[in-house]
């Protein structure tokens, strides 16, 4: 069950691309994968994903990693596997 949607979230300059053969309800864990910080679907998949991975139940830490992956999260780090450890290792 997801913790936050689309209207829940901080900032609001996010594209909402669905790309041919892409499904927004990506299944799995973070991984490998880049996150695009920019992509709506992408954020908010990892934003619901992290809450779930970490047991996290209110909207205001929801909000907490979407700040962290927009303000804090160096831009160096990209992979989704490396930016849930490096908001955990800084939470």
């Amino acid at each position: 069950m997801a913790l936050i949607s689309k209207s829940d979230l901080v900032y609001t300059d996010y594209s909402w691309t669905v790309y041919r053969d892409d499904n927004p309800k990506i299944t799995g864990n973070p991984d490998n994968t880049l996150l695009n910080r920019k992509e709506g679907y992408e954020v908010l998949y990892f934003i619901n994903k992290f809450a779930d991975i970490y047991s996290l139940k209110n909207k205001s830490s929801a909000n907490k990693i979407e700040k962290m992956i927009r303000e804090d999260v160096p831009t160096s780090i990209r992979s989704q596997d490396k930016i849930k450890d490096w908001i955990k290792n800084n939470w």
